[in-house]
C-alpha cells in the first residue's frame, strides 16, 4: 500500500468508504446501462455511449427512479429526501452545462476526423479537452455523492453498501451464466 492509499484510508471512515464504493457501483452501472441503451451522438450503432451525458438527465442517476429507489431502500426521511433532492438538482444543472460543452467537443472531433486532411495535433488537443470535460463531470458526480453521504446516516450508508454488494454479486453471476451460454453455443 503506498502513502497515497494510506492517506485516503485515514480520510474516510469505513461506512463512508462503503458508501463511496456503493455509489461508484451505482454510477458504473448507470454508465453501462446508458452506454447500451441511450445513444446520444455519432458512433457505433448510430450512437455513442451515453455514459455521463445521461447521468444528470431526468431518469439518470441523479434523479428519477434510481434516486427514489435508493432512498426507499435506506428508509430516508422526508427531510433527507428534500436535502438530497436539492443536492442532486444542483449537480444535475452543473452536469447539463458540462454535457453541453461535451457535445460541442464531440462535434469538433467528428469534424476533425472527417476533414480532407486529419490534423493530429488538433485531434490530440480535442482529446485532451474531452478528457478534461469527463474529469470535470466525474468530480461533480463525486462531490454530489459526498454531499449525499453526509445527509445519510452510517446505518443507511451500510444498508446501501449491502444492497450494492448483493447487486454486484448478482451481476457477476449473470455475466458468468452468459459466458457459459455464449461459450457452449459457439
Amino acid at each position: 500500500m503506498n502513502t497515497r492509499d494510506r492517506t485516503l484510508g485515514t480520510l474516510f471512515s469505513q461506512p463512508l468508504r462503503y458508501m463511496l464504493a456503493s455509489l461508484t457501483l451505482v454510477v458504473a452501472a448507470g454508465f453501462a446501462h446508458n452506454a447500451s441503451a441511450q445513444p446520444v451522438g455519432p458512433g457505433p450503432r448510430g450512437g455513442m455511449a451515453g455514459g455521463m451525458h445521461e447521468m444528470g438527465g431526468p431518469g439518470g442517476m441523479l434523479g428519477g427512479h434510481h434516486l427514489t429507489r435508493m432512498l426507499d431502500l435506506v428508509g430516508a426521511t422526508t427531510d433527507q429526501r428534500t436535502q438530497i433532492k436539492t443536492i442532486t438538482d444542483a449537480a444535475r444543472a452543473d452536469l447539463k452545462t458540462i454535457r453541453t460543452s461535451g457535445a460541442t467537443l464531440h462535434q469538433q472531433m467528428q469534424a476533425a476526423f472527417t476533414a480532407a486532411t486529419v490534423d493530429a495535433r488538433a485531434v490530440e488537443a480535442l482529446r485532451v479537452q474531452i478528457l478534461a470535460q469527463h474529469d470535470a463531470a466525474s468530480k461533480r458526480m463525486t462531490q454530489a455523492m459526498l454531499d449525499v453521504s453526509r445527509v445519510l446516516s452510517a446505518d443507511q450508508r451500510k444498508t446501501l453498501a449491502d444492497v450494492m454488494a448483493k447487486r454486484q454479486a448478482m451481476m457477476k453471476r449473470h455475466a458468468a451464466e452468459r459466458a457459459t451460454i455464449d461459450g457452449s453455443t459457439k
